[in-house]
């Protein structure tokens, strides 16, 4: 497990579905702090229930993945309370 942290990158996918209206954005913090490292992001999709789903994808090298104590993705949207689910790389298994 340490090994795996310690010398891989990580691929990070963030879901969030069930949402409405579709304006819903999805970013990362990692450590505590927007990130700067580019994200990749899905367009929403409407489901047949009427509601949206997005997902977003962050890379981060290995370098950085070691060292970050929490990575945490949020989704917001203007107007409303956002809504984050946090990681803890170190918890992590392989």
């Amino acid at each position: 497990k340490t090994d795996f942290i310690r010398f891989y990158p990580a691929t990070l996918v963030c879901l969030a579905s069930g949402g409405s209206p579709s304006q819903w954005k999805l970013s990362w913090k990692v450590g505590g702090s927007s990130t700067t490292t580019p994200a990749s992001h899905s367009l929403e999709v409407l489901g047949s229930d009427g509601r949206f789903s997005w997902s977003s994808t962050l890379n981060l090298p290995a370098d950085q993945w070691k060292k970050v104590d929490s990575v945490a993705c949020e989704a917001s949207l203007s107007g409303q309370s956002a809504v984050t689910q946090t990681l803890d790389p170190h918890s992590c298994s392989v």
